[in-house]
């Protein structure tokens, strides 16, 4: 077994937890603790009541989440939040969670990941915001057709097309989850096409007008990526940690 805090030092350490903004609700890093050991981590994207449950039901002891337990901020802990807590405290289930760090790490992050298993090659970051860089760029010849197959076929699910923008694809823009109502700011940086997760329904028509295709891929598709390679980092440096990844897709 490891130790929680072992693991908990790694990751921060590894995702520069203290030094990337991110929304108050994120309340990023170690979010749960348990009795302090750990065998079996289960990465996910949402810590929800369906994935608390079936992480206890597996005897799964570090649970790794993109979104965590606080998006609301501080509030009563009754309800859902209360039975989520209950449940995992009553199964010694720690809960770990890194939102934005988990985004744009250079190595396992989401933007990172998803460009490197989509086989867009070399990319560089992308989009500052707060002193940070919220996704990456990438030079390609690509038809859109062609694209899309790709995410398809990575994410399993049709992904949905603006197509705005030109039929040959030459230059990207990708931003995990929900990043299309950036739509105005992303298109002056000169891409002809942007891959994000999902975005408000006025930021279809904002992209034909724009002249930019636009890849809805699905938030929660386009965020298995970091959670995994996180897990998977944590298993190379302590080996003998169990990884799991429990799958609760939203559709959305």
């Amino acid at each position: 077994m490891a130790e929680l805090r072992d693991l908990v030092t790694r990751a921060n350490d590894w995702l520069s937890l203290e030094s990337v903004p991110d929304y108050p609700g994120a309340l990023n890093g170690l979010q749960l603790e348990n009795s302090g050991r750990v065998e079996v981590v289960a990465a996910a994207v949402d810590a929800c009541l369906p994935v608390i449950a079936e992480a206890c039901e597996r005897g799964v002891d570090l649970l790794l989440v993109h979104h965590g337990l606080f998006w609301q901020g501080a509030r009563k802990i009754e309800g859902p939040l209360y039975r989520k807590l209950k449940l995992a405290m009553d199964h010694d289930l720690a809960i770990y969670s890194a939102h934005l760090p988990l985004d744009i790490h250079p190595e396992f992050g989401n933007n990172t990941r998803m460009a490197a298993e989509l086989g867009l090659g070399l990319t560089e970051p992308f989009f500052p915001w707060k002193g940070i860089n919220l996704g990456v760029r990438a030079r390609v010849d690509l038809s859109r057709s062609e694209l899309l197959q790709k995410i398809r076929k990575l994410t399993g699910s049709p992904p949905l097309l603006c197509p705005g923008g030109p039929e040959t694809v030459r230059d990207i823009g990708l931003i995990t989850g929900g990043a299309g109502s950036q739509i105005h700011e992303l298109a002056e940086t000169g891409i002809d096409t942007f891959i994000t997760g999902e975005g408000p329904h006025w930021s279809y028509t904002a992209a034909e007008e724009l002249g930019i295709n636009l890849i809805y891929a699905g938030h929660y598709a386009t965020e298995t990526f970091g959670v995994k390679a996180l897990a998977a980092r944590w298993s190379r440096e302590f080996e003998e940690l169990k990884i799991e990844f429990i799958d609760h897709p939203t559709g959305l």
